[in-house]
């Protein structure tokens, strides 16, 4: 969150998991028996509840297991753009709000398990 300050991104709860990039990649949904996760906006969300739409294969597929913030911020889904936005001032404003409506849309549909390592 503070590296995208104009992205009011909810905080973690207490206690829970700081993820590096590289750790993230362990929860893509290859390993059906491990939780699903994505980070926007550096915080990680648990999709699990959703695999039919995150799994590998499926069309979001790509986002699962990384910070998929610059994709959503510019409505991609290519694999190369699954990375975060180190500097805001990169996102032009459409794509800020973008990425805004994002962080809404996971915040109220899924829990928050940590945040991604800056």
């Amino acid at each position: 969150p503070d590296a995208l300050p104009h992205v009011d991104a909810p905080h973690a709860p207490p206690g829970s998991r700081v993820f590096s990039l590289a750790d993230l990649t362990a929860f893509d949904g290859a390993d059906s028996a491990k939780p699903l996760y994505i980070a926007v906006a550096g915080v990680v969300y648990d999709v699990s509840g959703s695999r039919a739409l995150y799994a590998p294969g499926t069309k979001y597929g790509i986002f699962a297991g990384r910070d998929a913030s610059k994709a959503l911020a510019i409505s991609s889904l290519k694999e190369e753009d699954c990375v975060p936005v180190d500097d805001p001032a990169s996102l032009t404003p459409e794509q800020a709000k973008t990425l805004e409506k994002w962080v809404g849309f996971f915040s109220s549909k899924y829990d928050v398990v940590g945040t991604v390592a800056k």
